[in-house]
């Protein structure tokens, strides 16, 4: 059983039911974040889900140097912060730089940490002595075992509010591949292990300047997941992917997404019903 981390009035982690991390890959404006938690809202509660908000404010690690990356740290907290006030539920952003965390941390409740970075010392120091919940995403490079050395740097700084995420691993050029032999390996450091569905099914620069992907794949790897068992579940949505500024290949419509979490809680629930 690992442990639990508290965000807000989520739990996650130890016997509590699969939670979900969802939002759409980069904030575009305060009016269409406040559109997207109200539907993603309305999908959690028919499914009897609880989530924290996602979304970037600057997508740094784009392909290409003519891709958008986002409104920029100010307006993107503000945004965040309005969406955690107003609907009553975490918020969660990503970190790129050290100097990020202390500002980040005031606003957010959950830090992450890209998966590219997620070996960048002072970067994971700093964002654990801001005393926030971490989501760390395991490189794509790394097995699974070695994210333990991560979640120590973390934890070096007294915060074990940590989350470790999986997100696919290398396989060959612009293709990425789960091992699901990987989520119990990492849940054996003691933190809840969080799957990344949608980034799992990306294809890193497959399109050139842009990531490709498989979103009809992603609610099938989640399903997967579920069966493995995870403590949560990270699904990036819109409702107009094919449209989204970024990550659109591997985003789930938000139309489709009650019916997805419908079923990841069946399956984490029979799971846990199963294992016990």
């Amino acid at each position: 059983m690992t442990k639990t981390v508290d965000i807000l009035d989520l739990t996650v982690g130890g016997e509590n039911p699969v939670a979900f991390i969802l939002g759409p890959c980069q904030l575009e404006s305060l009016d269409h974040a406040r559109m997207m938690a109200e539907k993603i809202a309305a999908a959690c509660e028919s499914a009897g889900a609880k989530f924290i908000f996602k979304s970037s404010y600057d997508k740094a690690n784009r392909s290409s140097i003519s891709t958008k990356r986002g409104l920029g740290m100010d307006e993107g907290l503000t945004i965040l912060s309005k969406i955690r006030d107003e609907f009553g539920v975490p918020v969660l952003t990503d970190v790129h730089d050290a100097h990020q965390c202390g500002p980040v941390g005031e606003a957010v409740d959950v830090l992450q940490i890209p998966a590219f970075l997620c070996r960048q010392t002072d970067l994971l120091l700093a964002a654990g002595e801001t005393g926030r919940a971490i989501n760390v995403k395991k490189g794509q490079f790394l097995a699974p075992w070695d994210i333990g050395n991560v979640a120590d740097k973390i934890a070096s700084t007294g915060n074990e509010k940590i989350m470790l995420c999986d997100r696919g691993t290398s396989f060959g050029y612009n293709t990425l591949v789960t091992d699901f032999r990987g989520l119990p390996i990492m849940a054996q450091t003691g933190y809840p292990v969080v799957f990344d569905a949608t980034h799992s099914v990306q294809q890193p620069g497959g399109q050139g300047t842009t990531s490709g992907g498989q979103r009809e794949f992603a609610p099938i790897l989640a399903r997967a997941a579920c069966a493995v068992g995870v403590s949560a579940v990270f699904l990036e949505t819109h409702e107009d992917p094919d449209n989204a500024p970024s990550d659109g290949p591997n985003m789930i419509p938000v139309d489709e997404l009650a019916g997805v979490l419908t079923a990841l809680v069946r399956y984490d629930a029979l799971t846990r019903e199963l294992i016990q």
